[in-house]
């Protein structure tokens, strides 16, 4: 005999398992369509202001060295640029071009699920989903 609960717990999993997959497919497919990876798409949307590397470390869960890399791969290609912060000169700001908010413009464009995931919930539906997921995360 199942447990109902256990069926419960399955087909939420299945459901954040479909959410997540549906976000992946539809931001790999945008990003392609530039030649850009997801990561290095995601940076170029989190730096259509200046903001400081660190910025864009956390939007993409990852260390400031390691976004380096990504940058230097965004620079190249001449969809942002770095300049020094003007409060402090050790830090690095990142801004995309005018070349680079035409590609972000046209990643959202073809991202509207990975944009706006949450989109069809009112606030607080998505008010309680996050209580709910910091309760499971808290466990």
């Amino acid at each position: 005999m199942s447990n109902p609960s256990d069926e419960l717990t399955r087909e939420i999993v299945g459901l954040f398992a479909a959410v997540h997959r549906r976000y992946t497919q539809e931001s790999e497919a945008a990003a392609a369509t530039h030649d850009l990876t997801p990561l290095q798409a995601k940076a170029l949307l989190a730096a259509e202001d200046p903001v400081p590397t660190r910025h864009i470390a956390d939007r993409l869960h990852a260390e400031p060295s390691n976004v380096t890399a990504i940058i230097d791969r965004l620079e190249s290609r001449g969809m942002v640029e770095r300049s020094p912060d003007p409060g402090d000169r050790r830090v690095k700001r990142v801004a995309a071009t005018d070349a680079g908010r035409t590609v972000a413009d046209d990643l959202r464009a073809r991202m509207p699920f990975a944009a706006e995931p949450l989109a069809r919930l009112t606030t607080q539906q998505r008010e309680s989903l996050r209580g709910l997921l910091q309760l499971v995360l808290e466990a």
